[in-house]
């Protein structure tokens, strides 16, 4: 029996690596807000984001909330960066875009993004937004276009509705049913999840 959930799990596992989109991804920048990031964590894991690129200058990277979180912060990696460029250096040796969140006139409504292309997309916090330095290494920005008087969706939210919307395209395009990871590279990270 207990061999038989072994397996099991393997192949839970392994189906799930083969959904994950290693060419989509978030940046949560100085995000302070515990919950919101702990959703956000949430939200990528469920749309098989595995990797949250995190820059943190003005803010401590808060704890994530297991509650809020759902242990997502288990399945998707953390990769921290102390400079614009260094993180625009990552991105781009992955070959992504990088969109900016932003509330600008010449950003993007978020349906005009085409996110079947390798994409980043950087989150600002919800005082100050994105930071001038970040927004300089974006190729464009992005808005959530909104018909209320509130002009700007919570953090998390917004993330959830990007991500969502990144789903779509990527599901119409079939890409959730291509793995974006070598064989080599899925044993590697199914030998990796299985010991956690």
């Amino acid at each position: 029996m207990p061999e038989t959930r072994t397996r099991a799990r393997l192949e839970r596992i392994r189906q799930i690596l083969r959904q994950r989109q290693k060419d989509l991804t978030i940046v949560l920048a100085n995000i302070h807000d515990a919950h919101n990031v702990s959703a956000i964590y949430r939200s990528c894991d469920a749309f098989g984001v595995p990797r949250v690129h995190l820059y943190y200058t003005d803010n401590a990277f808060p704890s994530l909330h297991p509650k809020t979180s759902a242990s997502a912060g288990k399945w998707v990696e953390s990769v921290r960066h102390s400079s614009a460029e260094g993180l625009r250096q990552t991105l781009k040796a992955g070959g992504m875009r990088i969109y900016a969140s932003s509330c600008a006139a010449s950003s993007l409504p978020l349906g005009a993004c085409d996110f079947t292309e390798p994409s980043a997309v950087i989150l600002g916090n919800e005082h100050s937004g994105v930071a001038e330095e970040l927004g300089a290494i974006a190729e464009s920005g992005l808005h959530i276009p909104m018909y209320g008087m509130i002009k700007s969706f919570n953090v998390s939210v917004a993330a959830a509705l990007i991500l969502a919307e990144a789903a779509r395209q990527r599901a119409t395009a079939g890409m959730y049913g291509r793995p974006s990871y070598t064989e080599d590279e899925l044993e590697t990270l199914v030998a990796a999840w299985a010991q956690k």
